[in-house]
């Protein structure tokens, strides 16, 4: 009898509390990141007087009022058009720029290169902030202020640091006796990079790629600093711009959320589609670089 008991008792499944608890600060983690979201489209789709009511209303009435508000009074096509050209400029820029310095860091051997490749790393630690006044001046004499062109070469020169850095290591990962092989057998360096390299090298650049779109999409200080006309102003500065006729004292909370939810939702899709390409670029450029 007590043996069976015994063998009962050991068969029984024991509750592991650890995974519990971190199941459950999981969820609550979840829970506090997706509150504001949430907070966000519940307003941008709510009436303006669901807004401050007393109880709250947590699902309200969904209504478009508020974006059509919002396309009467700043010009959102426009503006989206802009973020578009300017986020995929960037990226472009950006990608091509940094696989060809990524290239010579990893193969071309010069004394002091891995210290160069430090500085251009250690250059992201400089505010974005501290370089509007130069930066204004450089586009200024070019003549590129106001323009999509402007803004993707400041944004690209930001970005392409850590973009340089993290393809240096999926280049690294092709053997430099393949490239020397391909040589011998009369592959020029654009076959080299075609056939050889891109394979390796793809999920490093798509994961950039995204990385640096999002960047670009979502930049405002750039177009709020160097941008005038509607002609080069990116969706982000319509943040700005729907406090125009509001008092310090009202706000027009339901257009800033609208405008949020114009600006999250493509990047929420894009990260939907996309978020093991970008996990699987960056694993893989940290354990194998």
């Amino acid at each position: 009898m007590i043996a069976t008991q015994t063998k009962q008792t050991a068969q029984r499944p024991r509750v592991q509390w650890g995974s519990i608890g971190k199941y459950a600060a999981f969820v609550l983690y979840t829970l506090v990141i997706l509150l504001p979201i949430y907070w966000m489209v519940r307003s941008a789709f709510a009436a303006n007087n669901q807004l401050y009511t007393t109880p709250l209303v947590y699902v309200p009435s969904p209504t478009l009022e508020n974006f059509r508000t919002l396309v009467d009074q700043v010009p959102i096509v426009d503006y989206t058009r802009n973020s578009i050209a300017f986020a995929l400029g960037t990226t472009a820029l950006t990608l091509v720029v940094s696989y060809l310095a990524a290239y010579a860091f990893a193969r071309i051997q010069v004394r002091g290169s891995a210290i160069l490749l430090w500085i251009l790393v250690l250059s992201m630690a400089l505010p974005d902030v501290g370089t509007i006044v130069p930066l204004y001046r450089i586009l200024s004499r070019f003549h590129l202020l106001d323009t999509i062109t402007g803004l993707t070469l400041v944004l690209g020169s930001t970005l392409t640091p850590f973009t340089v850095w993290v393809l240096v290591s999926f280049i690294k990962q092709v053997p430099i006796e393949v490239e020397e092989a391909a040589r011998i057998d009369g592959a020029s360096l654009p076959v080299i990079f075609l056939r050889i390299l891109l394979p390796v090298t793809t999920p490093g650049l798509v994961t950039m790629g995204l990385i640096n779109f999002i960047n670009a999409w979502n930049n405002l200080l750039y177009p709020l600093s160097f941008s005038v006309s509607p002609s080069s102003k990116t969706l982000s500065v319509s943040i700005t711009e729907v406090f125009a006729g509001y008092s310090p004292w009202g706000r027009p909370w339901e257009l800033i959320m609208a405008v949020g939810v114009a600006m999250v939702a493509p990047i929420v899709i894009l990260m939907l589609f996309s978020q093991k390409s970008i996990v699987r670029g960056l694993v893989g450029g940290a354990l194998k670089g």
